[in-house]
């Protein structure tokens, strides 16, 4: 979508995250609306009275299809929800259909239970108060491994693999590719000053171990104050046991910190108990979940 279209679904989203407190569409959907995704994607959109009324993005994933979609705040409950979704279903045929519901909205649960889609995933949100991070934290680090921001133009390559490698198993990080990194660095949020590197020094050069890479909320995007996000935070297999995740987290949170942020967030996994437990003990609380429902593939 170009020109006045995108503009019109921008303004959609835009007020369906100002009545709901919660943003609408991932960062990676909202990405493909403004820039275009992979050939095999699509983009829904239902227009009322000359406006955007409701939008959807498609795209592929390991297992099937991956949707979200939002319908405008002073057009729900017409059915235009429940257009959108048989939509959803038509053009992923067979196959399965797995729809992300951001801030479990209770329209959303409605419709998702209506149409017979069954709950398969939680992402928790957890905030906390950055009013008693260390502002000058002296985690210790092995004496070969030293820690600097981001270099754009020269550590992606580096990143991609080790962030590959740590996520190996997360069904959206792990297959982050060059492009999305590019368009997420071209972002005015992008702060390399904010994005943490941990390299181990030899004879044989630099090896990356890991990093913080965090984010920036603008005033009214997560609260009616700028919010910073522990954004990424991946160790590399061979450096688990280094204690580098503790480390790289103080740092970066000290960086939001001193950016004059009072609170942080982050999203885990709600099924993940051993890593929830630990961000309550750091101080970290229950904000709000995004849940992905699945409406499974049709067997012959």
């Amino acid at each position: 979508m170009t020109g006045a279209e995108l503009d019109d679904v921008l303004a959609l989203l835009r007020a369906a995250a100002a009545a709901d407190g919660v943003r609408p569409l991932s960062e990676e959907a909202e990405l493909r609306l403004r820039h275009g995704g992979p050939d095999d994607g699509r983009d829904v959109l239902v227009g009322h009275d000359d406006r955007a009324a409701a939008y959807a993005r498609l795209d592929r994933d390991a297992e099937g299809w991956q949707a979200e979609f939002v319908v405008h705040p002073d057009l729900r409950r017409r059915g235009l929800g429940a257009a959108v979704a048989a939509e959803l279903e038509e053009l992923a045929g067979d196959e399965r259909l797995a729809v992300w519901a951001h801030g479990e909205l209770p329209g959303s649960t409605e419709l998702a239970t209506a149409r017979g889609w069954t709950r398969a995933r939680t992402l928790l949100q957890m905030r906390m108060p950055l009013t008693e991070v260390d502002p000058d934290p002296s985690p210790a680090l092995p004496d070969d491994v030293v820690v600097r921001p981001f270099r754009p133009g020269v550590d992606e390559d580096a990143w991609l693999a080790v962030n590959a490698a740590a996520f190996a198993h997360h069904p959206e990080q792990g297959g982050m590719t060059r492009r999305d990194l590019d368009l997420r660095e071209a972002e005015d949020w992008f702060d390399p000053a904010g994005f943490l590197l941990a390299w181990r020094t030899g004879p044989d050069g630099e090896v990356l171990l890991g990093s913080h890479w965090t984010k920036e909320h603008p005033v009214g995007e997560a609260a009616d104050e700028a919010v910073g996000e522990v954004y990424v935070l991946g160790i590399a297999p061979q450096a688990q046991g280094l204690r580098l995740g503790r480390a790289l987290t103080d740092l970066g949170l000290a960086h939001l910190r001193s950016r004059g942020l009072g609170e942080v967030l982050l999203y885990v996994e709600a099924d993940n108990t051993a890593a929830v437990s630990l961000y309550e003990k750091s101080g970290f609380t229950r904000f709000s979940a995004d849940v992905q429902w699945h409406r499974e593939a049709r067997r012959a």
